[in-house]
């Protein structure tokens, strides 16, 4: 069964179309029907037929995190869907597939037209027209793909800068603390030199070495102190060293108290070496006290550029398979690590972990651009600090990440359009739209799962749900 002319430019698609098309259209056209309650098309399918409704209601649908979500629902005659895309090139219209499933909410009416006939056949009619289109669909895509690559050079360049910055500070810390170490190290050489010149009794030689080897130890057990006590025990030390005529106190009070020594322990340490009293000798001691100092200050620098490269490392996946089981936590902290100098010491990090979680078959990088982009914008909703909130949880087969900020929320008008492309609420120049868009496309194109939000003043929440059992999909988001 097919439509007549007239029926046809009843059709507001087709009201203009000139008489030969419209025969075009009822020659090459027929009527089908749907029963209520099935598909007239599903999402993914080869894009082989153009539909326009005549009877009945439909139902546009998108998959989203595993499930069919409804996205629209017409009884307008005359509305199309289907291979909507037919007009473009020949080899592009070829690999194109249906955009969304169409459900028949009642029993429904279609005009179909094949798709491989109806797309040359608009081209050769509206040649103009299908250039504007083309230019229109391509140059939308190669916006977005460029905008897209921009938005990952933009968050690449802020990490690397951020990374640059903290890896200084130890970095910094190590060069200043070896130059340091270097004049006490000559030090100790011209009080060693003293001492074997036989200013003190070769005999107290031994004492002195093991007593050196305690302060030794007794730096690496030094007590944490309040500035108070630590004001305190400076004072003590003075009037101590003083009443041994030991110049230069108020410089020598802190290097001692610093790394452990006080009063009772040089009392006790004059029992084991008189000599100890003298001001050669306990130079020599805080000597050796600052340069263990200063080693333990190397130590913690270089450690330092050690966890933040692995941290880079992490968080790159440079030396992982694409796809892998991880530990989510892992990925959140390596995150966290990359974002510090940009979360800033304004905003409190709170880690409510379920360590229970167990690992999760996933995109590891692709992840970590997710957990960026989220705690992005979470740090950039408190400009005058808060508290950002990282929570997992199990529930079923899934993994829920919650990434939670106590800004101003997200306004109700505009939150669900948040992972529209291009649409951002940043000021100018501060975002393209895209992060929350390419987060959309990471967590549920190819990881199949959900992302969404929650949001009031003062608490709006970003949820992850990721299945524990995924399988790789194929592609880039």
């Amino acid at each position: 069964m097919a439509l007549t002319v007239d029926e046809l430019r009843g059709l507001f698609l087709f009201q203009h179309l000139e008489e030969h098309q419209l025969r075009w259209l009822a020659e090459h056209g027929t009527v089908e029907t749907s029963p209520a309650g099935g598909p007239v098309l599903s999402e993914g399918e080869e894009a082989t037929c153009f539909f326009v409704l005549l009877e009945g209601t439909v139902a546009l649908c998108r998959t989203i995190g595993g499930e069919r979500v409804e996205i629209s629902r017409t009884d307008h005659r005359g509305s199309y869907f289907g291979a909507t895309q037919a007009y473009l090139e020949a080899d592009v219209a070829s690999k194109s597939a249906y955009q969304m499933t169409v459900e028949a909410i009642t029993d429904v009416v279609m005009y179909q037209l094949p798709a491989d006939e109806f797309g040359p056949v608009v081209r050769e009619w509206f040649p103009m027209a299908m250039h504007l289109l083309e230019g229109l669909f391509f140059g939308m895509q190669n916006t977005q793909r460029a905008v897209g690559q921009r938005e990952r050079l933009l968050a690449l360049g802020a990490l690397s800068a951020g990374l640059t910055h903290e890896l200084n500070n130890p970095a910094a810390a190590a060069v200043r603390a070896t130059a340091a170490l270097r004049e006490r190290v000559a030090g100790m050489r011209h009080k060693l030199a003293m001492l074997a010149s036989g200013a003190i009794d070769p005999a107290t030689l031994p004492g002195l070495v093991r007593l050196q080897e305690k302060a030794v130890e007794q730096v690496a057990k030094a007590p944490e102190r309040t500035p108070m006590q630590v004001n305190d025990a400076e004072d003590e030390m003075v009037d101590w060293l003083e009443s041994h005529e030991v110049s230069g106190s108020w410089d020598l009070a802190p290097i001692l108290v610093a790394g452990g020594l006080d009063v009772p322990w040089l009392e006790s340490a004059l029992t084991v070496c008189a000599s100890a009293g003298t001001e050669t000798a306990l130079r020599w001691l805080a000597y050796t006290v600052e340069t263990e100092t200063l080693m333990n200050e190397i130590f913690d620098a270089t450690t330092r550029v050690s966890t933040l490269v692995g941290a880079a490392k992490q968080y790159s996946q440079l030396d992982r398979a694409p796809f892998q089981v991880v530990d989510v936590h892992e990925l959140l902290d390596s995150t966290l690590v990359m974002l510090a100098g940009k979360i800033g010491r304004d905003v409190e990090v709170v880690k409510d972990y379920d360590r229970a979680l167990p690992p999760l078959p996933a995109y590891a990088a692709e992840l970590n651009q997710v957990w960026t982009n989220l705690i992005d914008n979470a740090v950039a909703a408190m400009p005058g600090g808060g508290t950002l909130t990282l929570r997992t949880a199990r529930e079923g087969d899934r993994a829920v990440v919650q990434v939670c900020d106590t800004g101003s929320g997200i306004p109700a008008e505009i939150r669900d359009r948040v992972f529209e492309p291009f649409f951002t609420t940043k000021d100018v120049g501060e975002g393209t739209g895209l992060g929350l868009d390419i987060s959309w496309r990471i967590v549920v194109k190819k990881h199949h799962g959900d992302i969404s939000v929650e949001s009031v003043p003062g608490d709006t929440r970003f949820r992850v749900a990721l299945p524990l059992t995924a399988q790789p999909a194929e592609g880039a988001p």
